[in-house]
């Protein structure tokens, strides 16, 4: 509805009157069916009807209070109607004033509705409904006195204002609402008090770390309970930890939703267990479970960020006070994982400070800290439970686990005796392949980031941590390595060269990298891994060497081989904290960032590559609720020397320039000739990888160029462009691979393109962005891979990790045969 036109201003005319009359019966489907036509919206003449309420007599404002919170009561949980009642209510500021004095039913309706929102900004209202209820003897709802408890915690001024409050009312342990916290006060309400006091203790978990105090007291009422009781009833709650919430609270129509994070009084508690769990004998159990809470509670939230970094950095703490190789291990895992920076330097302090204690490098530390996980050998292990023997091994990037009868004769299933008889072990089996499968994914990505760290080891140590390592051997013995500056990689049950003779002992051990190797050399390699069918974790034989180029020795201190491109920038900014640069989400507003940044301490060097916000042109940019670009644009990648000053630019764009302390000079970007080859490639790959991973210009969904269409001209540029360094690869490993494919006959692979012949059409797969056209008139045709992992087609594949890889054979496979396509999005592309 226009809301400056004649018939919204007869509507409030209508309103009014109905307010002069003393009409709440009627005003109210008058205020909630103009509430749905404007979506919530006054303006203009409508504030005449909030002041009209308002300077009403509190009978009236009281008879529309309770008519008002009744229908939001009738109201569907979490509906667009409830959102616009307590708009309404806001708006006649009736919520304040109908605290101070209003009957019995209309209070129990007003605290009702209070008890469905996340936090209450009137904390004198607040205080005044708990004195009154007392006062009449009533008891609060729970629900009630969660909302006391988050204002407290989250409104300004609320700690002193219901200070008083929150320390007297006689409310449950935990809030109710959150699955976890529901399980808790299920449990201690059927347990003695003992239990309640232990989960009213964790709630007290304000500080960053467990004072002498706090500890003192946990490990009292400890002592009163079952340890092994403890830790089971603890982790059955922490499981559920992250689930939705079981009561869902009113969202507001603008801001983060409360039911995506957690209950921040709840939050305490949660920072409490996590300490309690570190007091008893260590347990595997409670490792994996703080490692679990660790994760989650640094998921993130649009909008919001990590869910409470604070119940994940008590997490780590938790790990760190436990002396237990699992422990340790998990903590090098969690580095691996974690790259929220705070959570991050409290995980590298509590590393280094136990690399101090060991008298060891924080490296040897992360690489001794690996747990075996109960292999016994490199990747497998096998378990006997009477006649049933259990194996599990290493395939890949998963640990599989396989039972056999008696006999040997393979199951399917687990046996049901071994279910019976053996719960315990069968339990921790299940457990030790996730622990396998988490673990292997994050040393992979560890030892895919050791190119730049200019490790080396002596022999003998590098067999007992890498090479022989029940877990990390499975990786290390599909990687090529020197030793002694000879190449060698694992065949056959030893060390071999290139030419296939063993190698069985060294004094020095580095990881190989093909800068500085001939490329007849590297390409023995490629054939040496295929010929003896080493898959190996990512790329290395096929890495790709970036050297610099005729433009780049032009421009002397910078590239702009990766310059222009548009990138989601959640995505790119996640992935360039996996690969160890740190970068600062681009916001809306009038302020500076810096750029990503990649420090390089063992070459003295920083990386920088060069970005700003998407602004469309009339400087209406596409954000996120809380103020965020969704897409960034790309520029230049520099080098300085690690300590110069750093730059920043406008979060929209401008030039970048340095921020020099007084009396400093500026520090000019480092010459690209004089940056050590190695890093000038690996830096140059991160970036090519976050251009080929971010880049909305391998988005199928984007054909029509995005918002305004304003980037059809760089999706269609980028999607069906030059090959990057990357794409080149995939090229040539798609040349070697689909002549060994079922579908060979249909495929043939030219320039930039997979030429696939169905029988409808024939079809090019773009090699750089998997965009397809189809013939005739190269028609393109929109197929969105699943957001699951793509699986490739069976056979040999030289290297892990390639997602792109595998959709486009994906495709080919599916278009080699496109008369037997189901999916009717894409028959009607056909």
């Amino acid at each position: 509805m226009d809301l400056s036109s004649p018939a919204y201003t007869r509507l409030v005319d209508g309103m009014l009157d109905l307010v002069a009359a003393r009409d709440a019966v009627r005003l109210v489907p008058e205020l909630l069916a103009l509430f749905e036509l404007t979506d919530g919206k006054w303006r203009r003449d409508g504030h005449r009807v909030t002041e009209a309420v308002y300077d009403a007599d509190d009978a009236f404002q009281a008879r529309l209070l309770h008519l008002l919170g009744t229908r939001y009561h009738e109201s569907e949980p979490g509906s667009v109607r409830r959102r616009h009642i307590l708009a309404l209510l806001n708006s006649f500021r009736m919520m304040r004033a109908a605290t101070r004095q209003v009957p019995v039913a209309t209070r129990s309706v007003l605290i009702g509705l209070i008890a469905d929102q996340d936090v209450y900004h009137d904390p004198a209202g607040l205080v005044r409904l708990a004195e009154q209820e007392a006062a009449e003897g009533r008891d609060l709802p729970d629900e009630f006195i969660a909302v006391v408890r988050r204002s407290y915690l989250t409104v300004w001024d609320g700690r002193k204002r219901l200070g008083p409050l929150v320390a007297r009312l006689d409310g449950p342990p935990v809030n109710p609402g959150e699955a976890w916290s529901d399980q808790a006060l299920a449990d201690t309400a059927k347990a003695d008090g003992a239990w309640r006091r232990l989960l009213a203790h964790a709630a007290t978990a304000t500080s960053a770390r467990p004072n002498a105090k706090w500890e003192r007291t946990g490990r009292a009422l400890l002592a009163g309970l079952d340890a092994d009781e403890v830790r089971e009833r603890l982790l059955s709650w922490l499981a559920l930890v992250g689930r939705p919430r079981t009561g869902p609270l009113l969202a507001p129509p603008y801001g983060p939703d409360p039911n995506a994070v957690f209950d921040p009084y709840n939050a305490q508690a949660l920072r409490g267990l996590a300490w309690l769990l570190s007091l008893p004998p260590a347990h595997p159990d409670t490792v994996r479970a703080l490692g679990a809470l660790a994760e989650t509670a640094l998921r993130k939230v649009p909008g919001v960020g990590p869910v409470n970094p604070k119940v994940a950095n008590a997490a780590v703490v938790a790990l760190a006070r436990i002396d237990s190789e699992a422990a340790l291990g998990e903590l090098a895992r969690l580095t691996s994982r974690v790259t929220y920076k705070g959570t991050l330097k409290i995980l590298d302090a509590e590393l280094d400070t136990r690399a101090r204690a060991l008298g060891l490098t924080r490296e040897e530390v992360e690489e001794m800290a690996v747990p075996a996980y109960g292999l016994t050998g490199v990747g497998h292990a096998e378990h006997r439970f009477g006649e049933v023997t259990a194996r599990i091994e290493v395939r890949g990037t998963k640990a599989v686990l396989s039972w056999t009868g008696a006999g040997g004769k393979a199951v399917k299933t687990v046996p049901a005796a071994v279910r019976r008889e053996h719960p315990d072990e069968l339990k921790e089996l299940k457990a030790a392949v996730k622990d396998i499968d988490k673990m292997l994914s994050a040393q992979s990505e560890r030892l895919d980031r050791q190119f730049l760290a200019r490790r080396t080891w002596p022999y003998a140590a590098w067999r007992e941590r890498y090479l022989d390592h029940p877990l990390v051997g499975t990786l290390a013995r599909r990687l090529l390595w020197t030793v002694d500056g000879t190449a060698v990689g694992w065949a056959d049950g030893e060390l071999r060269t290139l030419a296939d003779a063993p190698v069985t002992d060294g004094t020095e051990v580095a990881l190989w990298h093909p800068v500085g190797h001939d490329p007849a050399e590297v390409v023995a390699w490629r054939d040496w891994l295929e010929r003896h069918g080493v898959t190996q974790p990512f790329k290395q034989a096929h890495r790709e060497v970036y050297l610099l180029t005729d433009a780049e020795r032009a421009t002397g201190t910078y590239s702009n081989r990766f310059a222009a491109h548009i990138l989601r920038q959640h995505q790119f900014h996640s992935l360039a904290a996996l690969r160890g640069w740190h970068n600062t989400l681009r916001l809306a507003v009038d302020d500076e960032a810096p750029p990503a940044v990649r420090a390089l301490p063992e070459w003295g060097l920083r990386a920088e590559y060069w970005i700003h916000g998407d602004d469309d042109d009339a400087g209406h940019p596409d954000i996120t609720d809380s103020g965020s670009y969704l897409r960034v644009r790309t520029d230049q990648v520099r080098f300085y020397p690690i300590d110069a000053p750093g730059n920043s630019a406008h979060c929209y764009g401008g030039e970048y320039r340095m921020w020099l302390s007084p009396g400093a000079d500026p520090v000019e970007p480092l010459p690209l000739t004089d940056i050590p080859t190695l890093v000038l490639s690996e830096v140059m790959r991160d970036v090519d990888l976050f251009v080929g991973v971010a880049s909305v210009g391998n988005d199928p969904s984007w054909q029509d160029g995005g918002p305004e269409g304003r980037h059809r001209e760089y999706w269609t540029s980028y999607g069906f462009g030059e090959l990057g360094a990357s794409a080149r690869t995939r090229r040539d490993v798609l040349a070697r691979l689909v002549p060994r494919l079922a579908i060979a006959g249909r495929c043939t692979v030219e320039d930039r393109f997979l030429h696939v012949r169905g029988d409808l059409h024939t079809y090019r797969i773009h090699l750089g962005s998997g965009n397809i056209l189809r013939t005739p008139h190269d028609q393109y045709v929109c197929i969105v891979p699943k957001s699951e992992r793509v699986m490739p087609p069976s056979g040999y594949l030289p290297y892990e990790g390639d997602r792109l890889l595998a959709v486009i054979l994906s495709k080919a496979m599916l278009l080699a045969d496109d008369t037997k396509i189901t999916d009717p999005t894409i028959l009607s592309q056909l």
